[in-house]
């Protein structure tokens, strides 16, 4: 049987210009000013982000992806009825791949994704690798609700890998897993990889590699205001900042303002920001396994399964919609 895909890819429009401009401007106005990382996400910070996931001292997606190796079988009998795969945030593929290699009734793939390009190269690779299997790559924002390409079927399986959730702060990750649990509908299973709670100095190096590719990508959404929105961010006076926070439980990203400045937006927004001043980029939750099952009990899922690593760095959790 010969490989559908359909990119269902939609180019910025305005809204969504207007939407990015809304964000930025409202958060680099608040007190503590801030920017939403989902914003992280376009072309080129994708593809940073996939180098990040590459570095040695990012743990997450080595432990994951071995993490799949080893639980092939036991995912793949848990899923046995699964024909539809929905993954919140298309990734590389290499989990997916791993992922629909362990289910027999797979037949259907909707990545869900920001990045075309990073749509693309999935939809690609997965086609490729798996040509009894139809491609849907849906551009669209998957923190909110939405209306999926193609018919389910009975009990679809939401994916959510990479502790991506763990960036969300604990409140709109629960709002997450109730929209998903309402997009993927009734009889749903959701496959969600979360980060655990670990020794602070493995937490820390893995934000602040070596190589200096998260700092990257932690500046590369000022150069995407610039590029998109006419902003006039000098990206040398800006360093990129990670550090964990014991009371909050998360990994915190900054970017530390290294020179008094002002920047303007659109030619119309001006702020000024402080030597040593921040914008909050971007939080990492790390989670017990127990405080995981709370949160995702409160937002109308069922524990089902949790699988974890021998060195207890990650969890992978299956959860089945009790609505």
């Amino acid at each position: 049987m010969l490989n559908k895909t359909k990119l269902a890819a939609v180019e910025l429009g305005g809204s969504e210009h207007d939407a990015f401009l809304q964000d930025v401007t409202a958060g680099l106005s608040a007190t503590r000013k801030t920017l939403d990382p989902k914003y992280f996400y376009d072309d080129r910070g994708s593809r940073l982000f996939q180098q990040i996931t590459e570095l040695p001292e990012y743990y997450i997606t080595r432990t994951e992806t071995q993490m799949m190796q080893d639980s092939a079988s036991d995912i793949g009998s848990a899923l046995a009825k699964v024909s539809t795969v929905i993954e919140f945030g298309s990734g590389s593929g290499e989990r997916t791949d791993l992922l629909l290699q362990s289910l027999p009734a797979a037949e259907r793939y909707v990545p869900i994704d920001v990045s075309d390009e990073l749509l693309a190269s999935t939809a690609a690779t997965v086609g490729a690798r798996h040509p009894h299997i139809q491609v849907h790559a849906l551009n669209a924002d998957f923190t909110a609700p939405m209306t999926l390409p193609v018919e389910t079927g009975y009990a679809p399986l939401g994916y959510f890998p990479g502790s991506t959730i763990g960036n969300f702060l604990p409140t709109a990750a629960t709002r997450f897993l109730v929209n998903a649990r309402k997009t993927l509908g009734a009889n749903a299973d959701l496959l969600v990889g979360v980060d655990l709670v670990k020794p602070v100095k493995l937490l820390e190096d893995a934000y602040n590699d070596s190589r200096g590719v998260t700092a990257a990508f932690n500046l590369n959404i000022l150069a995407r205001i610039n590029s998109e929105l006419n902003g006039n961010f000098d990206l040398s006076l800006f360093a990129h900042q990670a550090f964990y926070s014991a009371e909050l439980s998360r990994i915190e990203m900054h970017l530390v303002s290294l020179a008094q400045q002002e920047v303007v937006i659109d030619g119309t927004y001006s702020f000024t920001f402080r030597v040593g001043e921040t914008i909050h980029t971007e939080n990492s939750h790390k989670y017990t396994i127990e405080r995981f099952k709370h949160m995702a009990t409160q937002a109308g899922w069922r524990p089902a399964r949790c699988w974890v690593d021998e060195d207890r760095l990650f969890s992978l959790h299956l959860l089945r919609n009790t609505a």
